[in-house]
């Protein structure tokens, strides 16, 4: 019996462990990554870049850190090694092709408006439909369609389509005669040429993340005082400057004289994916105090010819350099690969892309989407869809009907809402993973009661390891 071929699309950690499960059940996956190596986001990071939480809430189940790296929080080159590892202890290097950029995807079958069961027939692989793949070969300028069964998108939410603030005509860049730029395209730099690229120049970062916080850092690092850098940005989340085994801050910022104390409670900006690690952060605030980092807050600015200028009190902010540390348009690089308008509006057409199992869009036929909802561990998060993705291929258990789809798809949005607040949107699990894992465990015939004993069930923080195939 022929093979059922899986195309998926990006080969960074969710697109080389929906290979790694579609091999393990005898599946063809075809992988189309547009770079030139597996990785996807850690492939171009900023030079002082660190995981934000501990490895060992980072890593793959069947496949742990090496003991050499003794580091809790691994540098890009640490884990960028670490995943080309994991894609070479697998085998799955001569799955992927590499340089292709996929232009598009259409479906060949039936129309999914009468359904009662995803797919018509509640079958992975229903007896009509196919997905049609455009790619193009960058390096070679052609173009190939790839007819396959089934596809995988793995685009990841963190890279490639910048998302840069409104301004209204004749207040926004075009008016400022310094330079601007998003921080994907500093983080693309080589670090030689980054560091270059911002030295002797009074910089303004507008965002206040985990990538804003970064440059801003490198940026006061190179220039000191003599030539501030400026973080401009809306509301304060909460920072983290270490962690216990249960994610609970070590250390004590000094968030009220800086005028830094958020809104939120901890819990909702854990639970929005909203908080951050901030390493080192007595030199964070080092800076501050030397005046080599200045922050502002404002909820409305403009550009003007030298700078931005703060529409609340009139402050000018001189400078030189504007780098925009604000995200990536997500749900506009997921709703663009589809080339049918009808299935872009079930992914853009409510303000969460709303998924049954976070995986599967239950009017999306012979389609799954891995690593679009956030969770504070996205590996393992990762790893667990891809693990019920692939027994559900196998027909290891089916889904509800359209109907209850639905409706549990609506349940969890509500758990989310009142988790997330106004933040619901971001599309984020962190304060229901361990729910969310049994979940999936239930479905698989797994138990859900990973560790032994009660005691240890209760009490014991979960992590990836808890969920290795046994």
């Amino acid at each position: 019996m022929e093979k059922k071929q899986i195309a998926i699309i990006g080969a960074g950690i969710s697109g080389l462990l929906a290979c790694k499960y579609c091999l393990s059940k005898g599946f063809d996956p075809i992988v189309f990554e547009f770079e030139s190596d597996v990785g996807g986001v850690w492939i171009k990071t900023i030079k002082t870049t660190r995981l934000q939480l501990p490895k060992v809430m980072y890593q793959f189940s069947d496949f742990p850190w090496p003991p050499s790296i003794t580091d809790v929080f691994p540098n890009q080159q640490q884990v960028l090694d670490y995943i080309r590892s994991y894609a070479t202890h697998f085998n799955l290097m001569p799955h992927i092709k590499f340089h292709s950029r996929v232009k598009g995807i259409t479906y060949d079958g039936p129309s999914s408006d009468t359904w009662s069961l995803w797919n018509g027939t509640g079958e992975a692989f229903p007896p009509q439909g196919k997905w049609n793949v455009t790619v193009e070969n960058t390096q070679t300028a052609t173009t190939q369609v790839y007819t396959v069964d089934f596809v995988i998108l793995s685009l990841g939410r963190f890279k490639d389509v910048p998302k840069l603030p409104d301004f209204a005509v004749g207040k926004g860049p075009e008016v400022f005669r310094g330079q601007r730029i998003h921080s994907s395209e500093y983080s693309a730099m080589d670090h030689d040429k980054a560091a270059e690229f911002v030295k002797g120049k009074k910089v303004v970062v507008v965002g206040f993340g985990k990538t804003g916080l970064d440059i801003a850092r490198e940026c006061a690092s190179a220039n000191g005082p003599e030539h501030p850098c400026t973080i401009l940005y809306r509301r304060d989340h909460w920072k983290l400057g270490d962690w216990f085994p249960w994610g609970i801050p070590l250390y004590s910022l000094p968030i009220a004289k800086y005028d830094m104390v958020p809104q939120y409670s901890v819990l909702q900006d854990v639970s929005t994916g909203l908080i951050t690690y901030m390493p080192n952060p007595e030199n964070f605030f080092k800076a501050v105090e030397k005046g080599s980092i200045k922050l502002k807050k404002s909820q409305s600015c403009r550009f003007y010819d030298q700078g931005i200028l703060i529409e609340e009190d009139n402050t000018q902010i001189e400078t030189d350099l504007v780098i925009f540390a604000t995200g990536f348009d997500g749900v506009g690089k997921l709703k663009s690969i589809f080339e049918s308008p009808t299935f872009g509006h079930f992914i853009a057409g409510t303000p969460r892309v709303s998924l049954y199992r976070e995986t599967i869009h239950p009017h999306i036929p012979q389609l799954a989407i891995i690593g679009y909802t956030e969770s504070s561990s996205s590996l393992y998060m990762s790893e667990m869809r891809c693990r019920w993705l692939a027994a559900l291929l196998d027909g290891v258990f089916k889904l509800p009907n359209v109907k209850e789809m639905k409706k549990d798809i609506t349940r969890w949005d509500e758990y989310i809402k009142q988790a997330s607040g106004e933040f619901h949107h971001l599309s984020t699990i962190c304060s229901l993973e361990i729910w969310y894992n049994d979940q999936l465990c239930k479905d698989m015939g797994m138990n859900p009661m990973r560790k032994k004993g009660l005691l240890a069930n209760v009490f014991e923080p979960y992590g990836p390891l808890d969920y290795a195939e046994k």
